[in-house]
């Protein structure tokens, strides 16, 4: 809103007065220096002088008014929002105040500008931090909160004052939210607001602090990374930020729960402000969920379990805060066990080598299928000519169609060994035949099996295995695989990341070489080497090969992570992987990989039984179980800032969506103090359950999902983890964050405020965006500097008269 409106007259009838005396003036004044000897420029500017007291004058007989509408005395709402976090209490480098020093000293009850404010608007004050609330007076402030929830705050403010006539909120803060994905919602309903949604009010904030933030050392943003890398399962990432200590040692430490130090480092800050990426790569000795925490410090002082936010503040060091020194973090292994299913056409070396390298894998169990011999016929009628009857078929089915062989007894069942089952029932009738049986299993490994051993249901039933219930499948490259198994144009053959129609032919003398593609090198379950060239010398003492089965090509969307290299001519495909649905499909297409078996060294480990390992982890590593727990920021608007959403995910034993069941989350949390919540059926998706938590307290979570079917059967339990560390968030970076501020006040229709000049312009917000106003008249003749600009105009008039010796 525009200060000056509109310019009126307040005595217009004086017109026909002022205007003809001020001709008869004018016509004076040019007579009289008509005749005066000075040169023209001069005698120009002395009439340019007396013309403008002239007019001056017989303006002010029309007495000018300017008219403008300002808000109207407490009918308008205004707001103070100050900044409670721990943030607050930071000294900025070379500055005599801290942060929230620099809040209290505005904030006096006398101050000039707060009554100056009080007198015009309906004043409220709020602090806030992970909550709002009000404030009487600055001594009230007391800068403890454990967060700045600073996007939330704004929203409920908005929402608290939505149809009401607010003015505006004038936020008192350093800019530092943590709660950055609530920030950016309001933005947005801000710039909605700009476009004809609901108002949002102009936010004005005050900058506070410096950009010479003190010596610091912060742990950022900490990931973590689970492969099927035996040597490192999980990679820690941690993001290293430093001030003021450019070209220091610094020393990083990975903790267990007990405090205990699992990996150091050493790393060196190279410029202030620059990130600094730090991995530790770990194995958790424990399946399930672990805790662990990143730590750094400057060299020569210990960096170990942080203080108490208290202590932190306290501490004397030569950093800003202690606070932001360490960071907590969930690792989830899995419980396991996940069970493999082998099934093999005949007893071979493969399965022997596989069953090795998995026998001390406590999360891993392995259930062979082995037919060891075939099916033969049931009854051996000699026939007129001394040989058996029509073909290999029983004479007494004669005159059936060959084609239905399941309506014709041409062969008995087939002599099929069960080798680590749980009990005698499981896999008694071979195969699976049921989901129930089939989806109890994580993965499945097909060797040497032709596809005339599966019945067309069962090779669709392992279709949906690896579709639906997310398994893995591995088809390793015995005589009657791929092709030669006659797999094309079946349901596992569409699965299989290669084309078997029209295979290439490969010399049959051709000897081969295993080498890994890019994408293999770049696959830590692939690889068995920490660096490159280390892994090109172990694939050079690979023994040669003499089987591979020949493919077509692969499919759009494979990938092709090891190749078998012809001596002296070009590579073909060896390994090759693919997703399929929700599950994954690899492709093992060396025949004769046992020959790597036989060259066990004499100390050390073994390369092969590392190599299935981590193949195996590969293919159970995404399988979904029955149920599952997951763990994210609510997305309701009304929920608390700060809520967590934990939905579990049910299915049925044919991993189909499971409703009607009773789900029970277990939380437990830093304190050791558990509750249990009923999670509800989510109204979006069938077979989700959901439940709201707000954790109140920094430290470790764990929470565990227990899962009834509707006739109170048990379906399965998950469990998994989460960590709260508002602290470390809190004092992640200690420069004021200006372009933030900026920001929001320029999405609002606000402006930003130097603290220095809050009193000049709080003078300016009763003509602002106030709602509801009121004219306001001042006289703009009545003023000192119209009379003042019309005395000095004639005293220089009069001056350069006598200066230049005119009458």
């Amino acid at each position: 809103m525009s200060v000056l409106s509109a310019l009126v007259w307040g005595a217009a009838g004086w017109l026909a007065v002022a205007a003809p005396l001020a001709v008869v003036l004018l016509v004076l004044l040019a007579w009289g220096y008509r005749r005066a000897g000075a040169s023209s420029g001069v005698r120009a500017l002395a009439v340019s002088l007396k013309i403008v007291a002239i007019v001056i004058l017989a303006l002010c007989l029309l007495e000018p008014l300017l008219t403008s509408n300002r808000a109207r005395p407490g009918a308008n709402l205004f707001i103070i929002l100050a900044d409670n976090s721990q943030s607050m209490t930071l000294r900025d480098q070379g500055a005599d105040q801290t942060r929230a020093q620099q809040v209290r000293a505005l904030l006096p009850a006398e101050a000039k500008w707060l009554v100056n404010l009080r007198q015009v608007f309906d004043l409220r004050q709020y602090a806030f931090d992970t909550q709002l609330k009000p404030f009487a007076a600055a001594d009230d402030l007391i800068f403890d909160g454990g967060a700045s929830n600073l996007g939330a705050t704004l929203d409920r403010i908005a929402r608290r004052y939505q149809g009401r006539p607010l003015a505006g909120v004038l936020l008192m803060t350093d800019g530092s939210a943590t709660d950055a994905v609530a920030v950016t919602r309001f933005l947005e309903q801000a710039k909605a607001s700009a476009n004809g949604a609901a108002r949002i009010p102009p936010i004005y904030p005050v900058l506070l602090g410096s950009e010479n933030a003190a010596n610091d050392v912060s742990v950022g943003q900490v990931s973590v990374t689970q492969t099927s890398f035996e040597d490192a399962p999980v990679t820690v990432t941690a993001q290293v930020t430093t001030r003021g200590y450019k070209g220091h040692p610094l020393v990083a430490n990975l903790l267990d729960e007990s405090g205990k130090t699992v990996e150091k480092q050493t790393i060196t800050a190279e410029a202030d402000g620059m990130p600094i990426s730090v991995r530790f790569r770990v194995r958790p000795e424990q399946p399930g969920v672990s805790f662990y925490r990143v730590a750094i410090a400057p060299e020569g002082k210990a960096a170990a379990a942080p203080p108490t936010t208290q202590d932190a503040r306290k501490a004397k060091s030569d950093e800003a805060t202690l606070a932001n020194n360490s960071r907590l973090v969930a690792v989830d292994r899995g419980r396991g066990p996940y069970r493999v299913l082998y099934v093999s056409g005949r007893p071979n070396w493969e399965f022997k080598f596989l069953q090795r390298s998995l026998q001390h894998d406590q999360q891993v169990q392995l259930l062979g299928l082995l037919r060891i011999a075939k099916r033969e016929p049931k009854f051996s009628f000699l026939g007129h000519g001394g040989g058996r009857g029509d073909g290999d078929a029983n004479p007494l089915f004669r005159g059936f169609d060959p084609a239905e062989k399941d309506a014709v007894e041409q062969y008995d069942q087939p002599v099929i060994v069960r080798l680590g089952t749980l009990d005698e029932h499981e896999l008694r009738g071979g195969f699976p035949k049921t989901a129930e049986e089939l989806f109890r299993y994580h993965a499945v490994v097909l060797d040497d099996l032709e596809a005339e051993f599966f019945t067309q249901d069962q090779m669709q039933l392992l279709k949906e295995f690896v579709r639906q219930r997310g398994g893995g499948l591995l088809m390793l490259g015995g005589q009657e695989s791929f092709k030669n198994g006659k797999y094309e144009r079946t349901p596992i053959g569409d699965m299989l990341p290669v084309y078997l129609d029209q295979v290439a032919q490969l010399p049959p003398d051709a000897r081969f070489r295993m080498q890994l593609t890019r994408e293999g090198m770049l696959e830590p379950w692939v690889r068995l080497r920490s660096d490159e060239d280390a892994e090109r010398k172990r694939l050079s003492a690979m023994p040669v090969f003499e089987t591979v089965n020949p493919i077509r090509g692969i499919r759009p969307g494979a990938t092709v992570l090891a190749t078998a290299q012809i001596e002296g001519g070009a590579n073909v495909p060896a390994l090759v992987e693919q997703r399929f649905g929700q599950g994954r499909v690899g492709a093992l297409l060396v025949g004769d990989l046992w020959r790597w078996g036989l060259r066990r060294p004499a100390d050390g480990e073994f390369d092969m039984e590392k190599s299935w390992r981590q193949t195996i982890r590969r293919l159970v590593a995404d399988v979904p179980e029955r149920v599952g727990l997951m763990i994210a920021p609510s997305d309701h608007a009304e929920d608390q800032e700060g809520t967590l959403k934990l939905t579990v995910a049910v299915r049925d034993a044919a991993h189909a969506p499971l409703d009607n069941a009773a789900v029970t989350v277990r939380v437990t949390g830093p304190d050791g103090k558990s509750v249990d919540l009923t999670a509800e059926p989510s109204a979006r998706e069938s077979g989700m359950y959901e439940a709201a938590y707000v954790p109140r307290q920094p430290g470790a979570y764990r929470v565990q999902a227990m899962v009834a079917a509707a006739d109170g059967s048990e379906v399965g339990n998950a469990a998994t983890g989460w960590t709260s560390d508002p602290a470390a968030e809190e004092f992640r970076d200690l420069k004021p964050n200006r372009a933030l501020l900026e920001q929001l006040a320029g999405a609002t229709g606000g402006q930003t405020v130097e603290a220095a000049k809050i009193e000049p312009f709080v003078a300016t917000l009763p003509t602002r965006h106030a709602q509801i106003t009121e004219p306001h008249i001042r006289p703009a003749w009545h003023q000192p500097w119209v009379f003042a600009l019309a005395t000095v105009c004639l005293c220089a008039e009069w001056g350069l008269r006598r200066w230049k010796g005119m009458p």
